[in-house]
């Protein structure tokens, strides 16, 4: 099986954009960086996300992981769970 040629690629993209009636533009570059950042947020380790990316180097990988303010706001610190009540 060979890969799927990123021009046409785009074409489905852009052609699926627009029977699902959105207008916001998506590009398979734009699509890769989603599900990088979604699967960090979801607590994926970046090791696995740079194997499922087909990365050589983890900061290639960081580059694609945008992270929000709710998925770093949920960290907790190792101090937190020593002095939590039990």
């Amino acid at each position: 099986m060979k890969p799927v040629d990123n021009s046409t690629l785009g074409k489905v993209i852009k052609t699926c954009l627009k029977q699902c009636g959105i207008e916001k533009k998506a590009t398979p570059h734009s699509l890769r960086h989603s599900y990088a950042t979604h699967l960090i947020e979801n607590g994926i380790d970046i090791r696995i996300i740079q194997k499922l990316l087909g990365h050589k180097s983890i900061s290639t990988t960081v580059i694609y992981t945008h992270m929000t303010n709710t998925s770093t706001n949920t960290v907790r610190s190792v101090l937190d769970n020593v002095l939590a009540p039990r």
